[in-house]
């Protein structure tokens, strides 16, 4: 995905409004060998990116008065209640250096799984995201979860899912994280046991 930014010399709150004013959102490069580089962005074309799951777990190509570098999206903040964008941070990337990132998780077949189909359980999503490490070259835009085969009361681990190669997961500390769950909602356990109570109490009228 491509991104046209341009270089900024004003530093500094005040230059900072009058960007945005202008229609322009200030944002800073990072990292690699080079010194942080502040640029503008125009503001329209960064707020729908920033609508898209990929421009914030991909390679972003960045071009600078006509140079073009490989950048991963840091951080952005909001306006409190406006619709406004007021900065971006992006990280230059190295092909040989191994970046640390979250990336999506997408979901997929639970209403074909057993807990669904015959069981009639809900499927919770425990995390929606996860932290992985890899070359960029090996990034993926979302990492696929397959739920075909979950049951009743069964959970979904890390350890159950199949990574893309080349990616490490990032766990900080945490042991097999729970992925998601398959649950049977109380109420229908209730009416499967009132079900159950009924036709216990017909058995012996059926038997004089």
């Amino acid at each position: 995905m491509k991104v046209v930014a341009f270089k900024r010399d004003e530093q500094g709150s005040g230059a900072s409004r009058r960007l945005r004013k202008a229609g322009m959102v200030p944002a800073i490069i990072y990292g690699g060998t080079e010194a942080p580089v502040s640029v503008k962005l125009d503001h329209n074309a960064l707020f729908h990116a920033l609508k898209k799951e990929t421009f914030h777990s991909s390679i972003l190509d960045m071009e600078i008065d006509g140079q073009v570098q490989q950048v991963l999206l840091r951080d952005f903040q909001t306006h409190a209640f406006k619709p406004l964008v007021m900065h971006a941070d992006f990280q230059r990337v190295d092909a040989t250096h191994k970046i640390h990132v979250k990336v999506p998780l997408h979901f997929i077949n639970a209403d074909v799984s057993p807990a669904v189909k015959l069981s009639a359980a809900v499927i919770s999503h425990v995390a929606t995201e996860l932290d992985i490490s890899c070359l960029p070259k090996d990034l993926p835009e979302f990492i696929e979860v397959d739920l075909s085969k979950m049951e009743a009361g069964q959970s979904l681990h890390l350890a159950d899912i199949q990574l893309p190669a080349g990616v490490t997961p990032v766990l900080h500390g945490v042991g097999d994280l729970t992925i998601a769950t398959a649950a049977i909602p109380a109420g229908k356990i209730e009416d499967a046991a009132a079900a159950g109570d009924a036709a216990a109490a017909a058995a012996p009228e059926e038997k004089k």
